[in-house]
């Protein structure tokens, strides 16, 4: 029988897409309140003009992107729940029954991304409360590599780039823990 370990903690990403400024900036204080503080951000870009005008008439306007990472690592068994409050933070900065925000996060490891979403699929899976997983990308021979449902974005090399740097802190992070350990 193998032995059971606690998960290795991971480190916290959460895409964001937003028209309004005002709307971004509450959403980061949400988050960063109950995440705690963030360490690096994406470059802003246009998520409508670049991938999908998807969102545009719920937010408001123009999608914008950013995606953050957050200093402090979480445990992976978290997803479901973390997706859960990011949903509820998403709901209190509604308007009318309209999101004026997006806000998806997922975990960083030496080996993969995944996303938690609310939208069931073959590929998906389902971890609690109505949420499921999927792995976005894994990196392997040096770089991230893309699966056939990996949304645009993040095939992109803007994200790729900054989803290793965050993997690179990651590693150190792990590197250190291991040392004291």
């Amino acid at each position: 029988m193998g032995a059971l370990y606690d998960f290795e903690y991971e480190k916290l990403i959460v895409g964001v897409i937003y028209h309004e400024k005002a709307v971004l900036e509450e959403g980061l204080r949400m988050l960063t309140e109950e995440f705690g503080e963030t360490e690096d951000m994406c470059e802003e870009f246009s998520f409508s003009k670049e991938f999908s005008e998807y969102y545009d008439d719920e937010i408001g306007g123009e999608g914008l992107r950013r995606i953050y990472s957050f200093k402090r690592l979480v445990d992976p068994s978290r997803q479901a729940e973390i997706k859960t409050k990011t949903n509820e933070m998403e709901k209190k900065l509604s308007d009318g029954g309209n999101r004026k925000i997006n806000l998806d996060p997922g975990f960083i490891n030496h080996g993969r991304l995944m996303l938690a979403t609310t939208k069931k699929a073959g590929f998906r899976i389902p971890l609690a409360d109505g949420i499921y997983t999927e792995m976005t990308l894994f990196f392997a021979k040096g770089n991230w590599q893309k699966l056939p449902w990996t949304y645009r974005d993040y095939q992109s090399k803007r994200v790729q780039d900054f989803l290793t740097v965050v993997r690179r802190k990651y590693l150190a992070e792990r590197r250190e823990a291991k040392k004291g350990e």
